[in-house]
């Protein structure tokens, strides 16, 4: 039988879902998690690797010479020397679209905990405050309304889109930055950059890492927001410069973050944002709950089972 290796089964269940419609497919190790100096020596003989984060690099595949095929429980593959694969006719094939709900979903839990404040709400109530209140009812704590709101979708693919279509139904009016402007939903108010940060009370971002994008929220850019303006990262942490956005929350000049990513991940202990003002951070979470991976793994699965069959999908070394 076919040898596979499974490097970082840890990044995707903590036994709550079955990795057997993959582990049942070929002769499979499973790793909970591989440190880089192990990756080489895991994957051995192997001709499968299904990996989350690890690095896979040229000199992985010049020391794993039977690789054919890395399978992705994830959508960015950016761990992997795409290069390299090809050159040596290897399959990587990723998993496109399986987190757009839940990530958009996210999205929204970020900025509801921003603008109806439910957390600090619920520690006053356990603090006793609603005990001793004179008062039936107390908002000391600012709360505010999404209907009528302007929000900025920076970024419009299938994350984007799902945004905008809960922002519609919140009653929000909804402006777009995108390269895609033809592609667009017919109607939709499509803003060059500067003029969407001057007008959105929420900028979201769902716009790839490239070296276009790399920093595209910075002191410049940041300095073109309202100072009421809440952002809101679910994208990739390197889309932001995070000095400059801590000095922005630090000094008032926009009123609060929302963040699901960071440059670094895991987070650098002196990350610049781990005591800024007003910011909420997520450790890269808008992905993971439990029927979105249960999803993952199964269209991992089906790649698998689409390459032994000799038509692969989702090749992303094509």
């Amino acid at each position: 039988m076919i040898k596979a290796v499974i490097l970082d089964a840890d990044t995707v269940t903590h036994n709550d879902l079955s990795l057997k419609p993959l582990t049942c497919l070929a002769d499979t190790t499973v790793y909970g998690y591989s440190n880089e100096s192990e990756i080489p020596e895991r994957i051995g003989d192997a001709e499968i690797v299904l990996t989350n984060k690890c690095q896979i690099t040229r000199h992985t595949f010049e020391l794993c010479p039977n690789i054919r095929y890395i399978g992705l429980f994830a959508t960015g593959y950016n761990n992997i020397d795409i290069a390299a694969a090809k050159e040596r006719g290897i399959v990587v094939s990723n998993v496109p679209g399986y987190s757009t709900d839940s990530v958009a979903q996210h999205t929204f839990a970020l900025i509801l905990h921003c603008y109806s404040n439910v957390a600090k709400y619920d520690k006053t109530v356990k603090d006793g405050d609603w005990v001793y209140s004179k008062l039936f009812s107390y908002f000391d704590i600012p709360l505010y309304e999404l209907a009528g709101k302007t929000i900025g979708i920076i970024g419009y693919g299938a994350i984007g889109q799902a945004v905008k279509r809960i922002a519609e139904a919140f009653g929000m009016n909804v402006v777009v930055y995108t390269r895609s402007y033809p592609k667009c939903d017919e109607g939709i108010k499509v803003l060059p950059l500067d003029e969407l940060l001057k007008v959105s009370d929420i900028v979201t971002l769902h716009c790839p890492l490239t070296p276009k994008t790399s920093e595209l929220i910075n002191k410049r850019t940041l300095s073109l927001m309202k100072t009421s303006a809440l952002l809101i990262n679910t994208s990739r942490g390197g889309v932001i410069n995070e000095q400059d956005l801590a000095d922005a929350l630090n000094s008032g000049m926009i009123a609060a973050a929302g963040l699901d990513v960071l440059t670094k991940e895991p987070m650098d202990p002196k990350c610049p944002l781990r005591d800024a003002k007003n910011c909420v951070i997520t450790p890269h979470i808008a992905w993971a709950p439990l029927e979105t991976r249960q999803r993952l793994i199964g269209i991992m699965a089906n790649n698998l089972v689409s390459y032994l069959g000799g038509n692969p999908k989702n090749n992303v070394a094509d």
